[in-house]
């Protein structure tokens, strides 16, 4: 049984209010009390009757909060949330600024089991999925702390389609026009390539745009970046990718971190070209962004750009990502590295 009201969509409290025998409208003040008003206390959604709201505390309905630990800031405007969960875990989420916009990049797990060697969340040790309500809540405090986002992005701690039922309920909430109501094209949902979760993707009640950590058009060297990837071989991804577009007519974007020597060749770019050239699909090339012990190195800003310049040649929108939030470890990859320190004068002991 869940008890937090926070968790439920809209459809799901009105099933619970008629179950207790109110009126379905009895949803929509909870609704929106909770998910547009941010109310975190049953009574103070005062439109509901006193004997109501004590049916509902007595039952053990709640409505859950998480709580802000830290708040760093970057020289460049970038801004890392440290957030506590009530089971004493903790999730970092991260506030960006670029050219007047504003996206928030989101956790889906505490920790990740993907292991992916040039990421610092991949090396923390998982320790469970995020409800739907703590996913969502990490919008609803950054925003009030800062303003209102226009974007929102899947890409923080943990894989979301790892946590798929909670990921997809987070996003029927945020979408619903009673709650915070953001439209499916302002939200991102990456994943390292879980094939038959993309194709289960088709059947969401709301559909997101999709990006696809990718890193290699190599078997062996995704292999070698991506554990996942030895269970999820190229070709059993792209026939995943191809099944979810030809059902949702959808743009999938590649992202594709560069590493020094290793997957930042003129041949990579070849490689890559051949894999995706045939999708209706971009390239976001993400400068490497370095954790205590990592294996590999950024490519160089040179090289990055005759990579980037290649794939457009060849007729494939290209962006490059430039690091953003390195000074207070918010970047791309990260995100938990400050508790890798402690991690490593562990295993050195």
């Amino acid at each position: 049984m869940e008890y937090d009201l926070k968790n439920k969509t809209r459809a799901e409290l009105t099933e619970l209010v008629v179950g207790l025998g109110q009126k379905p409208y009895c949803a929509d003040y909870l609704f929106t009390f909770i998910h547009q008003k941010h109310i975190s206390n049953l009574d103070r959604i005062t439109p509901l009757s006193k004997s109501f709201r004590k049916q509902l505390a007595d039952a053990g309905y709640r409505i859950s909060s998480l709580t802000l630990l830290e708040k760093q800031t970057d020289p460049d405007g970038t801004s890392k949330y440290l957030f506590g969960l009530p089971d004493g875990g903790s999730i970092e989420s991260v506030r960006l600024t670029d050219k007047g916009r504003i996206t928030l990049c989101l956790s889906t797990q505490s920790g990740c089991r993907m292991g992916c060697r040039f990421c610092a969340t991949g090396r923390i040790p998982f320790e469970r999925n995020l409800t739907a309500a703590e996913i969502v809540e990490q919008v609803y405090q950054i925003e009030s702390e800062s303003g209102s986002a226009d974007n929102l992005v899947y890409m923080g701690m943990g894989e979301p389609l790892d946590n798929a039922e909670e990921t997809a309920r987070s996003l029927e909430i945020l979408h619903d026009e009673k709650g915070r109501f953001l439209g499916m094209r302002h939200i991102t949902v990456s994943t390292c390539g879980l094939a038959d979760q993309i194709r289960r993707m088709t059947e969401w009640t709301v559909q997101p745009r999709l990006a696809i950590s990718l890193h290699s058009a190599d078997d062996l060297l995704r292999q070698e970046l991506m554990p996942i990837a030895r269970k999820e071989p190229l070709k059993r991804l792209m026939e995943a990718i191809r099944y979810y577009q030809k059902q949702t007519g959808r743009r999938v974007t590649f992202e594709y971190c560069m590493l020094k020597d290793t997957n930042d060749s003129h041949e990579d770019a070849t490689l890559l070209i051949r894999l995706i050239g045939n999708l209706k699909a971009n390239v976001n090339l993400i400068e490497m962004n370095p954790y205590p012990g990592c294996p590999y190195e950024g490519s160089p800003p040179a090289r990055i750009k005759t990579f980037a310049a290649r794939l457009e040649k060849a007729g494939i929108e290209t962006v490059i990502r430039f690091k953003r939030g390195r000074s207070i470890l918010a970047a791309c990859g990260q995100l938990g590295a400050q508790r890798l320190k402690g991690l490593d004068k562990k295993g050195s002991g």
